[in-house]
Formats: structure tokens, sequence, C-alpha cells
């Protein structure tokens, strides 16, 4: 379980990230693709001084074999948020099951899901918890 410090530094966290997609969008607006979206949401963390990784390759265990390079996170943030960027007409469960699928093998309890694509940012950031990182649900 989650100490309650690191919680509060994740909410934190995760309202900086948000409020770096905001200020992204509201500079851009929708019909970018993800690339652009990503490259702009790189320098807004890097302005606020928010330590990030980029298109992070991820390797995938399975039965005794590791499979090298099985995925990559569009942003790991502070090596405890992974922040996956779409610029899509609308975001499909598939989207959703990745990012959730991505937290599982990461063990990593909190993801967002932005998708740029939008009128109103406010309507394509989607919060994903891992809950086994969070077995009471409290998050």
């Amino acid at each position: 379980m989650m100490a309650a410090g690191e919680k509060e530094y994740i909410e934190k966290l995760c309202a900086q990230i948000v409020d770096s997609a905001f200020s992204v969008h509201s500079t851009l607006g929708p019909g970018l693709l993800e690339n652009v979206y990503g490259l702009c949401l790189a320098r807004e963390l890097s302005l606020r001084s928010i330590p990030f990784k980029r298109e992070v390759i991820m390797d995938v265990e399975y039965k005794g074999f590791t499979f090298k390079s099985a995925y990559r996170l569009d942003f790991l943030v502070d090596d405890r948020v992974i922040v996956e960027l779409k610029a899509v007409e609308n975001l499909l469960p598939v989207h959703e099951a990745q990012l959730l699928s991505y937290l599982r093998l990461t063990r990593l309890p909190i993801g967002l899901l932005i998708n740029f694509n939008v009128t109103a940012i406010k309507q394509g950031i989607h919060r994903l918890a891992n809950f086994e990182c969070f077995p009471q649900r409290n998050i």
C-alpha cells in the first residue's frame, strides 16, 4: 500500500501534468498529430521543472522469458505517473485497456490518458488507476 505522503505527491504531480496539457491545448487547439502534442507537452513539463522521460521502452516477462522492447510509454513522469497521448476523434475502450495494461505491468498506481483532438481538453483527460496499488480503492 502507498504511504499517505506519496499519495499526496502523486495527486499534485497529476494536477501539474493536467495543467500542462491544458496549456498545450489552449495554445495549439485540436487537429494536430499526436507527436506535435508530445513535443509541446515535453516542453511544458520542462518549463515547469517536472522530471519525465519520453518514449520509454519497456520489457515484458512471460513464463521465465523476457521480451525486450515489448512496449513503449509515451511519458513516464517522475517515475510515478504514465501519460499516454492520443489525437483521435474518439477514445476507444482499447485505449483505456492499453494504459491499464501498462499500469499493471509497471506496477505503477496512476495513469493519464490525454486525447488532444477535442474542443475542450477537459473532455479528453481520463485518469486511470491500477487498483492493485490501492487495495482499499480510496484514491
